[in-house]
């Protein structure tokens, strides 16, 4: 077998034939590292002998007995779109400290409960320490769910042969190796191809696979990009590490949506689920305080408020700065500008700040509204009415746009006990019966109308 030295970069997995101080496909700087490549591995030639059916007709395959796993934590089943798939592979990703190891516990021990056969691979922790963890977690005992602690990839596949469990939890897959391939553990060579046979082993063998995955600093998972593309569902935590909520975001998802989120809460003994996050959002939202705004959001087919708070001061130095929590920051500039040129708002010489409370990263077009009316009410010092959400998409020509999902946005304000709503004018006409609502509608056209209602 014949082993050539190539240049992989850790970031993108790029390779070159010499070393380069820069990468010339991410552009990032010291990335590359040495590693020895086989021209005929011995990897290569097992992935291509896992599958040896025949084709066959799409109308000839039944799905009959494809039930899913119900993991009993139902934020968690919301997101996978009703549960985990047999022979599906889960990639769960998230910044140190923030629950992966946490919530995968406390999945397979529900799952242990009800007979499924579990094995939890841990790579970092040894078996001592996952049972103290466990207990701390106040799970119960049950004879199915088996812990090892082991690295080597081999060693793991034959767990998997002589055991056949119906899951498999990895945490986490940077450090598993190969021991066919010469580079560290957590290298691109070795994140790549431990989940490419892992990934296979899944498929053929009819288990559900869970990985655990660590973030680089930019926030994403580290090692190849081509882990994300191979896995069938991608999950990544946001919020702060030093905060009590988080939120479960479904990036990918080949058996449900990818707009679904789950909302936990980070408790004494692991994670606790949040029926009602709008209540959460909104517990300690300031009374009369300018720069406050509620805006009905929507994720998948969850709707729920959250509090957009704006700030903004005179600069202190010769350029302005534009810091955004929780929302784009392009869009956030974007927003800003359409103030400035169409409002004639004098935010030239002034640092604005935004913040999404509760650690929720926003991406409905339906808070450009709300941020626009953050900024102007903190600007101007003059607080938005407490029992009014605002929502609508903004164009560059200061117009209010309508936004998806109405209905379900004004049911989640009603309900929350809110009397105003502030929407776009063409969203009246899309069938909702105002007869049967209290809260009152406020339609506009423009960002200058909504503006009137605070000054």
């Amino acid at each position: 077998m014949k082993t050539k030295t190539l240049f992989v970069c850790q970031n993108c997995g790029a390779q070159s034939p010499r070393w380069l101080g820069k990468c010339s496909s991410c552009d990032s700087w010291n990335s590359l590292v040495e590693e020895a490549m086989s021209t005929g591995s011995a990897s290569g030639q097992s992935r291509g002998n896992v599958f040896k059916e025949a084709p066959i007709l799409l109308t000839d395959i039944s799905i009959d007995g494809e039930k899913r796993f119900l993991t009993d934590v139902h934020e968690l089943d919301r997101v996978l779109g009703g549960g985990i798939v047999p022979g599906s592979v889960i990639l769960v990703g998230g910044d140190p400290g923030i629950g992966k190891s946490t919530l995968s516990l406390q999945m397979a021990c529900h799952l242990s409960e009800k007979g499924l056969k579990i094995l939890y691979v841990s790579g970092e922790e040894s078996v001592k320490q996952t049972r103290l963890r466990s207990q701390r977690l106040g799970m119960k005992e049950n004879s199915s769910l088996y812990i090892v602690n082991q690295i080597e990839l081999n060693t793991i596949l034959e767990y998997v042969e002589k055991m056949r469990p119906d899951l498999v939890i990895i945490d986490s897959i940077q450090v598993l190796y190969h021991p066919e391939i010469s580079s560290s553990p957590g290298s691109v060579s070795q994140v790549r191809e431990c989940a490419s046979v892992l990934t296979q082993m899944a498929k053929s063998q009819r288990v559900a696979l869970v990985i655990i995955g660590h973030v680089t600093k930019e926030g994403m998972i580290a090692g190849p990009r081509v882990l994300e593309h191979i896995v069938d569902t991608v999950l990544y935590f946001e919020g702060e590490r030093y905060s009590t909520y988080r939120i479960l975001r479904a990036i990918k998802n080949r058996f449900g949506s990818t707009n679904e989120i789950g909302v936990f809460e980070m408790t004494a003994t692991g994670l606790s689920e949040v029926h009602n996050p709008s209540e959460m959002f909104l517990a300690e939202r300031p009374e009369n305080s300018s720069g406050s705004v509620v805006v009905p959001i929507v994720e998948g087919t969850r709707p729920f408020l959250v509090e957009i708070q704006g700030l903004v001061s005179r600069s202190s130095f010769g350029m302005v700065r534009q810091k955004a929590q929780g929302f784009d920051t392009n869009r956030l500039a974007l927003l800003i500008a359409v103030l400035e040129k169409r409002l004639k708002l004098n935010l030239q010489d002034k640092d604005v700040f935004l913040n999404v409370v509760g650690g929720v990263k926003v991406m409905d077009p339906a808070c450009d509204l709300a941020v626009v009316m953050a900024i102007a009410s903190a600007l101007l010092d003059k607080p938005m009415d407490y029992q009014t959400v605002v929502l609508g998409e903004v164009g560059l020509s200061s117009e209010v746009r309508s936004v998806s999902q109405i209905g379900i946005r004004i049911n989640e304000a009603e309900k929350m006990g809110f009397k105003r709503c502030v929407l776009p004018a063409n969203n009246l006409n899309a069938g909702i019966d105002l007869k049967k609502k209290t809260i009152k509608m406020v339609p506009v056209k423009t960002v200058q109308e909504t503006l009137e209602l605070i000054t």
